[in-house]
């Protein structure tokens, strides 16, 4: 499938699962939340999480590959960031939408690593979004 339609995927995957866990975490203002989700849905923030993600060894080779393709993949440029930042992104995107759609287990597991939960609280997670996911 086409790596920008992937990358529309990870993005609203992404999105709904920072918004859950910032809700989860108890806050209940819609401008903090909005605030902290900031921390975690922004080009630059989606880049320095993709660094960390690499640096830290927790991506196969495999995934690193679909990343590589999710950021050379043709796209508009991006009017808040410069392109390496706004194409790395997109490579994060797509190795979301692309792990969502052929193995939810692993795109589970990522997220749980991006916002720092432990196993347990990944585990919560991943059956509290898969109840949602099934509604």
């Amino acid at each position: 499938m086409n790596n920008l339609v992937m990358a529309y995927l990870g993005d609203a995957v992404y999105e709904l699962y920072i918004r859950e866990y910032l809700i989860n975490k108890g806050i209940s203002k819609v401008k903090l939340l909005q605030e902290e989700s900031i921390k975690y849905v922004s080009a630059v923030s989606q880049r320095r999480i993709l660094e960390n993600l690499i640096d830290n060894n927790i991506l196969s080779n495999e995934e690193i590959e679909i990343v590589n393709r999710g950021r050379n993949a043709s796209s508009h440029a991006s009017k808040s960031t410069d392109i390496i930042t706004y194409k790395k992104a997109t490579g994060l995107e797509c190795l979301i939408g692309n792990l969502y759609k052929d193995n939810k287990e692993r795109c589970m597991q990522i997220l749980a690593y991006i916002v720092g939960n432990n196993i347990w609280e990944y585990v919560e997670r991943m059956y509290s979004m898969n109840a949602i996911l099934k509604k």
